[in-house]
Order: C-alpha cells, then structure tokens, then sequence
C-alpha cells in the first residue's frame, strides 16, 4: 500500500509524517524504517524506529532507488511499514514523474505487506490521478 503526503516546501509534511511513525510504532507488530535526507531528525523518532539516510548510498536513478528498497526488504522480513521523507531528493525524482516509481512501491507493498508511507513536495493537484485516492494529507 502506498500513502501520500503532500504539499509545497515548508508546509509542514515532516512534522505529519514523524506524527505518525510515532504513533504507529506503539502498535505496530513488525519493524518500520524511515528513509530521510539526512539524520536531522534522528531525535524526534521513537528509538524503535530504524532511520536511514539515504544520500549516504551511490544512488543514482529512480530505479536504483526501487532497487535499494528492495534490499531492505531481503534484509528485514518483519518490516511493516517504511516512512519516506523528501521523497522526490531521496528518490531522484526531482522534475520527473514519480508515476511509475509509486506503482513500483504500490506493486512491491501489495506483495510483501508492506505500507510506504510517502511525503512528497507537490500539491495536490500535480499528483498523479491514479494516485489522488492514496492521498492522505495534503497541506
């Protein structure tokens, strides 16, 4: 499953998605990542929940990025949720379409369990339509 948080820079996506990986963890049952740009926020996160900071790998496309969620994937067969921070940074998707990358995540979540929850600097209305319905924020 894929779930979307959107809005311009700035408008406060971080602080939605943090709420709630925070909540999530108390009942969560399996592990939860959360991908970032950094480790500025390493302190806000519950210390159950694994962050990563993505710049730190040679990553250089999209597809190598789907690549790199599979890895952690293989490595973690109780991850039940990952959280993407910045998603268009860490993803390598700045002024493209993240439409074939999303029903990557979408096909890759159906199939293992796993919910991607994502935030993303785009309004609303610049979301792709098949996605409008995984929206669950948007600011």
């Amino acid at each position: 499953m894929v779930e979307l948080i959107v809005g311009k820079k700035g408008k406060g996506k971080t602080k939605v998605l943090l709420d709630k990986v925070n909540s999530e963890i108390k009942t969560a049952n399996g592990s939860i990542v959360y991908l970032d740009k950094s480790t500025k926020h390493m302190y806000e996160l519950n210390n159950k929940i694994r962050l990563i900071n993505v710049t730190e790998y040679p990553l250089k496309n999209s597809d190598e990025f789907v690549g790199f969620i599979c890895g952690l994937i293989s490595q973690d067969h109780d991850l039940e949720q990952v959280y993407l921070d910045g998603f268009l940074t860490i993803a390598k998707l700045e002024g493209k379409d993240v439409t074939n990358t999303l029903e990557q995540l979408k096909d890759i979540g159906s199939k293992y369990g796993i919910t991607f929850v994502i935030s993303m600097s785009l309004d609303k209305e610049e979301i792709p339509e098949t996605f409008q319905a995984q929206i669950i924020t948007a600011l």
